[in-house]
């Protein structure tokens, strides 16, 4: 099936272009190392994703700042894996882990094979919720800044998605109409939801292929995307 009249398609970033999960644990592996902090990197990151995860939920729902978003998922982290790390060393790897970040350049499987089919038909976007120097770094970093007309940043719009705000922004930027739009995302209530509400199509890429039953249309794969547009 694929989708009428569409002109404008947009993306989230991390999770859906960009490989966040190893450009993360890359990162964090260089940045534990020269802060001389002795742990297994698996066992970190597993009780840093869900604590991460949490915190970028109260992050979007306007629950907590950045500046806590970036140093208590740290925090958090070490308390509970029971390890006494002094608060400046924590406030360090806060700056370290955003400065580093985006110099790792990952992206998931079949991102430019896909951003190369779709470019000569349609003008694509990003819409995203993450920090917008990092977010700009990791585009510029991993070389597919070109493929983009706009870029929508939730501290551009100074709401988080799923608020319509910032998908009304990132339409009136492209000169786009909703009908005509598309959003293409990893999070089922920032993206889908968010775009719906917004009178946009949506697409949900299903990253970590839970396989849920909802209600709309699910890829796992990016590839899937040639079956749409």
């Amino acid at each position: 099936m694929k989708f009428d009249n569409i002109q404008h398609v947009y993306f989230d970033l991390d999770h859906t272009l960009w490989d966040f999960d190893k450009n993360s644990a890359l990162t964090f592996e260089m940045i534990l190392k020269q802060e001389r902090i002795d742990i297994d990197l698996s066992e970190f990151l597993d009780v840093y994703i869900p604590i991460n995860s949490n915190y970028w939920e109260l992050y979007r729902n306007d629950q907590i700042s950045k500046e806590s978003l970036r140093s208590g998922r740290l925090k958090d982290s070490f308390e509970q894996l029971k390890m006494n790390i002094p608060l400046e060393t924590v406030d360090s790897l806060a700056t370290k882990y955003l400065e580093y970040l985006p110099q790792n350049n990952h992206l998931l499987e079949d991102t430019l094979e896909i951003l190369e089919y779709l470019k000569p038909n349609y003008k694509l976007h990003i819409i995203t919720n993450g920090f917008e120097e990092v977010q700009n770094d990791k585009l510029n970093n991993s070389k597919i800044s070109k493929f983009f007309t706009t870029i929508t940043t939730s501290e551009e719009a100074g709401v988080k998605k799923p608020n319509t705000k910032i998908f009304n922004l990132a339409l009136e930027k492209a000169s786009a109409y909703p009908e005509n739009s598309i959003m293409i995302g990893d999070n089922f209530e920032a993206d889908i939801l968010g775009a719906k509400n917004a009178g946009m199509k949506f697409l949900y890429f299903d990253y970590y292929q839970k396989r849920e039953v909802l209600e709309c249309l699910q890829i796992q794969k990016l590839k899937e995307i040639y079956e749409y547009l």
